[in-house]
């Protein structure tokens, strides 16, 4: 019997959530410049598989990469670290409107 193989596990932050258990995350690292020696932002955005739709935009996920499920989804959550935090501002909008 083989051992299991590690799959590469990223932490990220929800971008939309608009389609059906799927949602973008957008990855943050630091790069440091070749010449000037500075470390620079890069972000990236993955489609991950979120089988039971719960993530919402804003939370902090762990994905972890897994088998090609469609074009251009090859990530899927693991866990949902940190939920996002409600606006107190726009809920209370949002009731007013309703």
């Amino acid at each position: 019997m083989e051992p299991k193989r590690m799959h590469k596990e990223r932490r990220g932050v929800v971008l939309s959530n608009k389609m059906q258990k799927t949602v973008i995350v957008s990855i943050e690292r630091t790069v440091l410049h070749a010449k000037y020696k500075k470390y620079l932002k890069r972000r990236t955005k993955v489609k991950a598989h979120d089988e039971k739709s719960e993530c919402r935009i804003g939370d902090r996920v762990i994905i972890v990469e897994t088998r090609p499920l469609s074009r251009d989804k090859r990530w899927r959550v693991a866990k949902i670290v940190e939920r996002a935090v409600a606006d107190p501002t726009t809920a209370s909008d949002a009731a007013l409107t309703a």
